[in-house]
């Protein structure tokens, strides 16, 4: 409705003209109004506006529908329908769009306001059904999983546009009707049914994701984002638990149930306690990457069965654990205090068990209770419980810097020890790269904000790191100390450096700084080259990046060379 407003002291000639010429703009907007081959029925002014006036000063424009709909010309219907078949098909078939989207938009209303609609769908389900069954036949050579893909992607932006052009019987006709499927829920029935439903097609498809999987548990490098979109496809199309979640899960049972006959049989506690948490973290960062949500508590369940489970029995009674224990153990202060500082049993709890719930918290502390009394029991829990508090305080740092929009593509993981659970650790002082050092000043300022008048201590001989590098032979993640990081980060500022020039630039001291080389070029994963060689670091020695260097292994860890430590020997009295 348009209104206009006349002032009291116009005259009735003004009046008059004003009419005269608002009559002519809309009888020139009511003859533009119908377009696309359409004809209108005569019709008069009169027909279209309505002046009707009204009390005062105030006077309304109605503007009125035609009665009746202009008459569609002769084989506008099958000729419109081809325009549209011709789009539709150059979509399919990744070629350019003779027509502007706005017609052909135009068009599909045009169909639907003549009651079209119902034979217009059925059109369009019918050409997308033709296009997708002769897609099967591409899925029959070697690069399957990739083929799967590119088919998918190319169908899903296909699907948009094609709903795009029929977006007004979409949101017209198919909404009204409940017995029809949208047409992007229309288009991935068509590709369930034809596609991914054929048996051959589902099997090749699962049984190569999973193949995937497995090759990337036994340390192969995969392509993840392959596996991802092929995962989110099974989700998309309803089809997901029913076809990969079951047999996945199956597939991990059977992994670890052998994965945890290797580990009784060959490793000790503390390298059973580490090997279990890193297994668990990966399997937590596929979820996070690849898998559904809702898989992750069956799939930690899983793990936590065949690799606990069924062997925590075994693990708790053999190796240094059992040496410990018992007879052995002696429950004296000074095998306590042996444990405790010398081989440092709680650097292994800490590095090797953060998370002490999937072992059963309960159970290791009983045992060392019965064992050890509640003097170093009181001990255990406390760090028990200052890895706990750690998880907290990391959370709450992760908001508080999303809150200050503090930058960063360094993640950060810090584990607040309290000093009178832990052994006695000497502070090392090191220099730190600018990006790792404002990180340090920003958890210590959130700290502090949190818990005024503590001080921290930083214990650079307790911290690892995880680099990503590049060779010439591929990508690698290596996972190594914080020493051998501060080493490992100067190549990206250049080729080749001295031992003095490394001592001089990360502030290690000299003999952990000799330690650190050696591991990282004298090694198994010699990641540096060391000038001349042999296998001690001497002064003078230089040392290059291993442009060349290669591993089976897409994950590597180095160890950092340990000192020899005395052995103690305790006579009995």
């Amino acid at each position: 409705m348009a209104e206009e407003y006349a002032s009291p002291s116009s005259t009735a000639s003004q009046e008059e003209e004003q009419l005269k010429n608002r009559n002519l703009i809309i009888y020139s907007m009511a003859e533009e109004y119908h377009t696309d081959a359409l004809t209108k029925p005569p019709m008069t002014l009169s027909s279209f506006v309505n002046i009707k006036p009204s009390t005062g000063s105030v006077k309304k424009l109605v503007i009125r529908n035609f009665k009746d709909k202009p008459l569609m010309l002769e084989n506008y219907t099958e000729e419109t329908w081809q325009k549209l078949k011709e789009a539709v098909q150059a979509i399919q078939n990744n070629i350019s769009v003779k027509y502007s989207l706005e017609e052909l938009y135009q068009s599909v209303e045009n169909l639907c306001s003549y009651d079209l609609s119902a034979n217009l769908y059925k059109q369009l389900k019918q050409l997308c059904e033709n296009h997708i069954k002769v897609q099967i036949h591409q899925f029959r050579d070697d690069s399957f999983l990739k083929e799967m893909d590119r088919c998918w992607q190319n169908y899903g932006r296909q699907m948009i546009m094609i709903r795009n052009i029929f977006l007004f019987l979409d949101r017209t006709y198919v909404f009204q009707i409940s017995m029809l499927s949208s047409i992007w829920d229309m288009g991935l029935e068509l590709f369930k049914s034809y596609i991914i439903c054929d048996q051959k097609v589902q099997n090749r498809t699962i049984h190569g994701i999973l193949l995937l999987i497995e090759k990337e548990r036994n340390g192969e490098m995969v392509d993840r984002s392959l596996i991802q979109r092929l995962l989110t496809m099974l989700s998309d199309l309803q089809i997901y638990q029913e076809s990969f979640e079951n047999k996945f899960l199956e597939e991990t049972s059977r992994f670890y149930a052998s994965e945890g006959r290797k580990l009784v049989q060959k490793r000790e506690i503390p390298g059973c306690l580490y090997y279990i948490k890193k297994l668990l973290e990966e399997e937590v960062d596929r979820v996070r990457t690849y898998l559904r949500l809702n898989t992750q508590k069956l799939l930690i369940a899983i793990v936590e069965k065949q690799l606990l489970g069924e062997h925590l029995s075994a693990v708790l009674q053999k190796g240094k654990f059992k040496c410990y224990s018992c007879e052995n153990f002696c429950c004296t202060k000074k095998w306590l205090s042996h444990i405790y500082n010398h081989i440092h049993f709680s650097q292994i709890l800490f590095q090797h068990m953060p998370d002490y719930r999937i072992l059963g918290g309960v159970l290791f502390i009983l045992k060392y209770f019965t064992e050890c009394g509640t003097a170093f029991t009181n001990k255990l829990q406390g760090m028990f419980k200052d890895m706990e508090l750690s998880k907290d305080i990391m959370i709450q740092l992760k908001q508080y810097m999303q809150n200050q929009d503090i930058p960063g593509n360094i993640d950060l993981t810090v584990n607040i020890l309290t000093t009178s659970f832990w052994p006695a650790y000497v502070p090392k002082e090191i220099q730190l790269p600018p990006e790792m050092e404002r990180l340090k000043e920003n958890f210590k300022n959130f700290y502090l904000s949190k818990h005024s008048g503590r001080k921290l201590q930083w214990q650079s001989t307790l911290g690892h790191c995880v680099l990503r590098a590049e060779f010439k032979k591929g990508k690698k993640e290596l996972q190594v100390s914080l020493f051998q990081t501060l080493v490992l980060l100067m190549f990206n500022e250049g080729d080749q450096f001295s031992l003095e020039e490394i001592k001089m630039t990360t502030g290690v001291e000299d003999r952990e700084l000799r330690r650190t080389l050696q591991s990282l070029a004298c090694g198994r994963a010699r990641v540096l080259i060391k000038n001349p060689k042999g296998k001690d670091v001497e002064s003078g020695d230089r040392f290059f990046c291993n442009e060349e260097f290669r591993h089976k292994l897409f994950k590597i860890k180095i160890n950092q060379i340990q000192m020899k430590e005395t052995v103690f020997v305790f006579s009995s009295s």
